[in-house]
């Protein structure tokens, strides 16, 4: 099977999966406890949530290793377990996918460069062991996500892009300014994430969590705006989170997150997958319409 920028480049829309933090907890993983770790102590468990998106069309499946850097582990007392962690994390999805793709997922360190937390070189090395990790056990892409500050992003990528032969993906989190702007955490703006992260090495940009579907076509059109080639990858919540009863809900039902991706595709996205709250319901919605465009 060809690698995932073969397939975009004949034309096709991908869809990718949805949601996994809420899923582990629905199956057990409690607060406080380390959901990387399930890899090794649950592996049946996190197989059948990988499997779940795979029956529900997907395309593609990320992997439980979100928080599987060094920074992440050691408040567990893992550091030490890094690679075999993101290797036990790709082998469990590669299992579930497949002749289908495989996107070892690579999030934030929690760690604030301009803050002094860390050094560019620890950072690089952290990614660069996480990112080996995930190659090992058979990831096809690396999928920096969920970033927010442009540096870190940059050097994740450097990190994978130098030491795997996987593709290189990479998604920041932007939420909407009052002025209606789309800005990160860190205020980065789609059109400043573009050249940076392609000079890096990403070979997709996109965006993920944040928004729900609708919110994201803004996001796409801007970035496609500031680059007509490059891919993009959507990974939205289901809408937007509201509290009730005493915990956070994503409220957006399946149809109603499918009834937009002829939007996004419009928009120009050529992946699309969900972020919180979506489920494989919604997944298998959104494959209903790719396959009916």
């Amino acid at each position: 099977m060809g690698k995932i920028l073969d397939k975009i480049k004949q034309g096709k829309i991908l869809v990718s999966d949805g949601a996994w933090g809420t899923f582990l907890q629905q199956k057990g993983l409690k607060i406080g406890e380390c959901p990387e770790e399930w890899n090794l102590t649950h592996p049946d468990e996190v197989l059948d949530i990988a499997r779940s998106y795979i029956e529900a069309g997907a395309d593609m499946i990320e992997t439980n290793s979100f928080g599987g850097t060094r920074f992440k582990l050691e408040k567990f007392g893992l550091a030490d377990k890094v690679f075999e962690l993101n290797k036990a994390a790709a082998e469990i999805s590669r299992k579930a996918a497949g002749d289908k793709f495989v996107l070892g997922s690579v999030g934030p360190t929690g760690k604030i460069l301009m803050m002094g937390d860390v050094t560019e070189e620890e950072l690089y090395e952290a990614f660069k062991v996480q990112a080996k990790g995930l190659e090992a056990g058979g990831a096809d892409a690396i999928m920096i996500e969920t970033m927010s500050d442009l540096d870190e992003a940059r050097i994740a990528i450097q990190a994978a892009k130098e030491n795997t032969g996987c593709e290189v993906f990479c998604t920041m989190t932007f939420e909407k300014t009052v002025t209606g702007e789309f800005r990160s955490m860190m205020g980065v703006s789609p059109t400043e994430m573009v050249q940076t992260l392609i000079d890096a090495g990403a070979e997709l940009l996109g965006a993920n969590c944040g928004n729900g579907i609708a919110g994201m076509v803004g996001i796409v059109e801007e970035i496609r705006k500031a680059n007509p080639e490059i891919p993009i990858l959507v990974h939205a919540n289901a809408g937007m989170p509201v509290y009730q009863d005493g915990e956070t809900v994503f409220p957006e039902k399946p149809e109603e997150m499918a009834a937009l991706v002829s939007k996004i595709i419009a928009a120009g996205a050529n992946i699309i997958g969900g972020c919180c709250g979506t489920t494989p319901d919604h997944i298998c919605k959104v494959r209903e319409v790719v396959d009916n465009s």
